[in-house]
């Protein structure tokens, strides 16, 4: 067995045997345990409970007013204002709610007024909004003599179904394919992202931790410096590979299981709606919506998706790993003044990620993400969202070869600085002593 590979192993056997693995590992199905309860509880909570309001109509335009969810309304029948006033502070009601004549019909902002000495929540204040809005909505069309069943005949919902000019499956796109396309290539982007920075700092952290033991003085003396770092690289990665996996086990066996052992309808785990007052959707139209998206989702070139994703994370992680693993074996005893090494390892990463979010979302194919998925030091993180929209086969290509090309060479060169930085002690490094470290021969 070569020495590369008895560092891989002990490498990747200390850390999966510690402690800190096993609980982290197991703290993610329990996040999300918790998580799913939490939802399954805001879901069924219902706020600060019925308030009853008194509605004192000066134009009566509100007639009879159904009670909604959380609020009660009460005719103020022969009352004046100042006797409903007086029943809300002998705690009969819990306010006044006094809606003004209206000024002309060409008026579109109209106030009322709520009276009590009790703070009315938003979600309350929201619903009545809406309720009085819907009730002088049909006093204006009433007293124009305009029909309802006429004016919904004016509404008109607009969507684009893109259609391409040469026949063929592969041309054939619907209003959901942009969706399908940004929320795959989103959740590509964001699992990469996270993968490669915390993997990468855990190589640092590795790194640091032999130097600052001097564990690392003894390994030199039987073992390149090369080998050391690679094997710091390789068995970090499949730490957290392992881990990654086990996460996507346990947390698919709670989801599975967690509903059929406390009995929980699967409509309880949606997001609430939007409150009352908001049409709920169709149920056979919401169907219609869930089959078109998982067409589009079949309609993904997934083999070459999967592929590209794990050769650009593989890049992208070799490309920071050894950046990281450079950075912690520079880093002295004083780790304040050793986080301003960690920028040029940091930075490439998060303004990869924000291109994507900003300028991604809204044009996958602009020249900015064009260049970002090229540029090899963005392109582990961009490409691969734009994966998902079927970028040209030249520029995939070229940016994985550049990728490809950028990993070696930042490899060799973390491994020229690694062999400098982790023998030296009680001094602190710049970035001039770090170029120069590169250069160095023997």
């Amino acid at each position: 067995m070569s020495k590369l590979t008895l560092i891989i192993k002990r490498e990747y056997l200390t850390r999966v045997r510690k402690k800190s693995f096993i609980v982290g590992t197991l703290l993610a199905p329990i996040g999300l345990l918790v998580y799913m309860l939490v939802i399954i509880g805001l879901s069924s909570y219902q706020g600060s409970g019925e308030i009853k309001v008194a509605v004192f109509d000066e134009a009566n335009m509100m007639q009879q007013m159904p009670d909604e969810k959380g609020v009660r309304f009460i005719p103020s029948g022969n009352k004046t204002l100042e006797q409903l006033k007086t029943a809300v502070v002998e705690k009969q009601l819990d306010g006044v709610l006094r809606v003004p004549r209206l000024g002309n019909f060409q008026q579109k902002d109209h106030t009322v007024y709520y009276y009590s000495d009790e703070k009315l929540a938003p979600e309350k204040s929201s619903l009545i909004e809406r309720r009085i809005a819907s009730k002088i909505k049909e006093y204006k069309m009433d007293s124009l003599k305009l029909d309802a069943a006429q004016l919904q005949l004016l509404d008109a919902e607009v969507s684009i179904d893109p259609e391409g000019i040469q026949g063929g499956d592969e041309n054939d796109q619907s209003k959901y394919t942009a969706g399908v396309g940004l929320a795959v290539g989103g959740i590509m982007t964001f699992l990469l992202f996270f993968m490669v920075l915390m993997y990468g700092q855990m190589v640092m952290r590795s790194v640091m931790e032999e130097k600052t033991n001097r564990i690392v003085e003894v390994m030199m003396s039987s073992v390149r410096p090369f080998d050391l770092m690679m094997g710091k690289i390789i068995g970090a990665g499949l730490v957290g590979l392992t881990q990654v996996v086990a996460w996507v086990i346990l947390s698919g066996a709670v989801a599975f299981i967690v509903p059929l052992v406390l009995g929980i309808d699967a409509a309880q785990m949606q997001p609430p709606s939007m409150g009352p007052g908001v049409e709920s959707m169709d149920p056979e139209l919401m169907q219609d919506t869930g089959m078109r998206i998982m067409s589009e989702l079949g309609k993904q070139n997934w083999p070459l998706i999967i592929f590209s994703f794990i050769l650009f994370f593989l890049g992208g992680y070799f490309i920071y790993a050894s950046m990281f693993a450079a950075v912690g074996s520079a880093m002295g005893d004083d780790m304040g003044e050793g986080q301003s090494l960690t920028l040029p390892a940091t930075i490439p990463l998060i303004l990869a990620f924000y291109i994507v979010s900003m300028a991604g979302w809204r044009n996958p194919d602009s020249s900015l993400m064009v260049f970002a998925s090229i540029f090899p030091l963005f392109s582990p993180i961009a490409m691969p969202f734009r994966m998902a929209f079927n970028p040209p086969w030249w520029q995939v290509a070229l940016s994985l070869i550049l990728v490809v090309a950028t990993a070696v060479l930042f490899v060799w060169l973390a491994g020229r600085i690694y062999r400098v930085g982790i023998l030296l002690y009680g001094k602190k490094v710049t970035f001039k002593e770090i170029g120069k470290w590169m250069f160095y021969k023997g």
